[in-house]
Parts: C-alpha cells; structure tokens; sequence
C-alpha cells in the first residue's frame, strides 16, 4: 500500500547504513510522498502534527538492503528442464513469488544478472507485483563454451532457457550481442570472463571474453549512454581482464591477488564475492564436478575474500540467489563478517556500497532525511548477531519508498497532536 499521511516510527534504535554509530533512542519520519522527513535521536525530532505514530518498543531499523547479484527467473533446485515441462505461466508465477520472497527477505533493491526479462521490472513499477526495484541484466553474454552456455549435447540450445545466455565469439559478435541486449531493456551488461562452477564443460580459472572483446562492449556502452559492466569472472586472470576491460564490478571474484586488488581500487571497481553460493555445498543434492569445484575454490574463496576484506575493497553484498536459495539474501551478512568484517561494515556493504553501486545512492541506502524511505525493522541486533538477519522471521516490517510491504502484525498506531 502507498503511504499517504504522516507516519513515526518511534523508540527504535536506527543504523542508518552510513557506519555511524547506531542511535540508540531513535525516531524516523516518512512523509506523505514516501521519503524520510527525519532520522535520529528522539531528543531532536521535529514536532509533527496529525501523524500516525508507532511505537517499535526498542527494535533496530536498517536501510533496505540491495543485493547486487540475483537470479529471480530460476531456482537451480528445479533442475534444467523445469520451463519446459511447465506451464508458461505457473513459471512466470513462480517468479514473481521469488520475486516477492526477496523483497520480504529486507532486500528492496536488487540487481538480476540473467534470467529475468524486463517485463518484470514493469510490472514492479506498475504496481502489478511486490517485489525490490530492480536492475537487469537480462542475458550475459559469453563465449561458445564458455560459462552459461546452455547448448545441450550435440549443439542444440536448450529449449528452456532461449534467452538467458548470449553467444558471442569475436569483437564484432560480441558488439551486436551488446546491442541485442539492450534492445531487451537491459539496464547494464553482464559478461563472462571466466569459466565457473555450474558449468560442467569449464573451470574458473578458465579464461572467457578476451581484452579486446571486453573494451568493445565498454565501447558500446558508452556510446549509449554510459551504462555498467558486471563480469562474472572467478579466476585471476579473467578478473584481470575485465578490470583493464572497464568494468564495473567483478562478481565473485575467488582468485583475486594483490594485483587484482590494485586494479580494482585505481579502477573505482566494486567486489561481489557472492559467499552466499560458493560456501553452499551439498553433496547429496550437487553433480559431482559441481561439488568438487565448490570444495576447492570455497577454501581459495576463504583465504582471497579475507585478504580482499582486510585491504579495504569496495565490497558490495551480492548472494546468487538463484545458485543459492531466495529469501535468505542477508545470510550473507554473516559470511562476510565470517571473513573478517565488522558487522557494521557488512551492513554498509549491503546498503549504501550497493546502492553505490546500482546507481542509486542517491535515493536509497541510507537513512537520511529526503532519501525514499527504504526500511528494515528488525527484533535482532544485528551487531551482536549479524547472522538473525539470514532469517525472514526476524525481518519485522519493510518498506520501499514508504509503503509497508511486509507486516505480519497487526498495526498499533496512535494519532498524535504532538
């Protein structure tokens, strides 16, 4: 629902995203339009005259928090050929509630990194579904052979995913398969410069696009207006490649060095290390090859992220959900804590570091007074237990740009002549 009066929320503990320090005896302001009129101590809240006010009782809110690496059109967990022994429409259903899941997990931004068609991101916008405001992909695009391509064998495309990969074997290939994804109304472009882990046909330490391919489609963008570049690369030297290439984050990222490092920050790059899926390992459920791969790069994830986390990368928080489960998106709060961050800085890297990243930290990612009102209200502390926000029963109320989207209790407002 829109907000459309004034609404407090009072005696709340605020950590507003920035690493300030949290305000312990706290109140914030959503105003008719939807963003914050205030966030702070109580001590200096503004009067406010005929609004509706409630009383927290003591729980923490957070900004809404921005996974920059979901994949909302699929769960690994049905296998390949799920789209194709289904209803189109009970699919495109079944995204909607991951969709949904996502936004109820505390995450009211998002970046899907292929599989989701544009289509839904009208849709949220419209109003005809809940879910975060959404960047996309659309379709990566990769090399023959390479991460993502879902030929089958004998060199048939896989019915069920016609759309979800472009291939792309020279420069000139790779600049219309840029075009060709724009047409679909990507929002940036995602390439692979390394093999992965899913694929059974590569490894990560593979190498994808090449140097010149990835400066092709830099080219490209920026001659449609500029937009970003994220590059599934998981091995050094792929990582190298796409940050001399020029994009803007490196997702995964297990094998980055020191070298990788200093790239990154003369770039002005972002890490996702998506830990959400390389630490989600399963021997039961996974192919062989599957598992042999996250067994050993999850120990090089250890030793490279730590390292990374302890010289200060720009870190935003990114899960893969998708590889991973839905709707456990702040798990990987906990992960990366795990490998050496502060809980405060966790919880940077999934508020304002990824609305840094998305474009939009001028609108969200922070509790500040004008900014949309993106908030988490939690029962947890989330900087004694960083790991309670894994769990959607502890994620209380939130709310995207005002309007509360997720409450499982009823509301106990009070009008208010103050």
């Amino acid at each position: 629902m829109t907000t459309h009066r004034k609404l407090r929320l009072a005696n709340v503990r605020i950590i507003n995203g920035t690493g300030a320090p949290p305000v312990e005896d706290g109140v914030l302001d959503v105003t008719p339009d939807g963003t914050i009129g205030f966030a702070g101590p109580a001590a200096e809240a503004p009067e406010v005259h005929g609004a509706d006010v409630r009383d927290l009782r003591g729980r923490t809110i957070l900004p809404g928090f921005v996974d920059c690496h979901v994949h909302m059109g699929f769960s690994l967990g049905h296998g390949p050929f799920h789209a194709l022994q289904n209803d189109p429409a009970l699919t495109v259903l079944e995204s909607a509630a991951r969709i949904r899941a996502t936004l109820e997990a505390g995450v009211t931004s998002a970046r899907d990194l292929g599989g989701l068609s544009s289509g839904f991101r009208e849709a949220i916008e419209r109003g005809l579904i809940p879910g975060p405001r959404l960047k996309l992909a659309v379709s990566p695009i990769s090399h023959t052979a390479g991460h993502g391509d879902m030929h089958l064998y004998g060199g048939t495309i896989a019915p069920t995913v016609p759309e979800l990969i472009e291939i792309a074997d020279t420069v000139d290939e790779v600049r219309k398969a840029t075009r060709r994804v724009l047409r679909q109304g990507a929002d940036l472009i995602k390439i692979c410069t390394t093999g992965g882990m899913g694929s059974r046909h590569d490894h990560p330490d593979d190498e994808g696009l090449r140097l010149d391919e990835v400066r092709a489609i830099a080219d490209e963008l920026d001659r449609h207006g500029g937009k970003p570049i994220a590059a599934h690369a998981q091995g050094r030297k792929g990582i190298l490649t796409a940050l001399r290439g020029g994009v803007t984050s490196v997702e995964h990222g297990y094998g980055i060095d020191d070298e990788g490092l200093d790239l990154l920050q003369e770039r002005g790059a972002f890490l996702v290390p998506t830990l959400s899926t390389v630490f989600a390992i399963n021997k039961e459920t996974m192919q062989p090859y599957h598992y042999a791969k996250k067994v050993k790069w999850s120990e090089i994830t250890k030793t490279n992220i730590g390292h990374a986390i302890a010289r200060g990368a720009r870190i935003a928080l990114g899960t893969d959900a998708g590889v991973c489960p839905h709707g456990q998106n702040l798990r990987e709060l906990g992960h990366l804590v795990e490998l050496g961050m502060s809980p405060m800085a966790a919880i940077v890297a999934g508020t304002r570091t990824g609305a840094e990243l998305l474009g939009i930290s001028g609108e969200v990612g922070t509790l500040e007074a004008g900014k949309l009102a993106d908030v988490v209200v939690t029962d947890a502390d989330p900087l004694r237990d960083i790991h309670a926000l894994a769990d959607p029963a502890h994620i209380e109320i939130v709310m995207k740009a005002g309007a509360i989207v997720k409450e499982p209790f009823p509301q106990r407002n009070t009008r208010s002549g103050v």
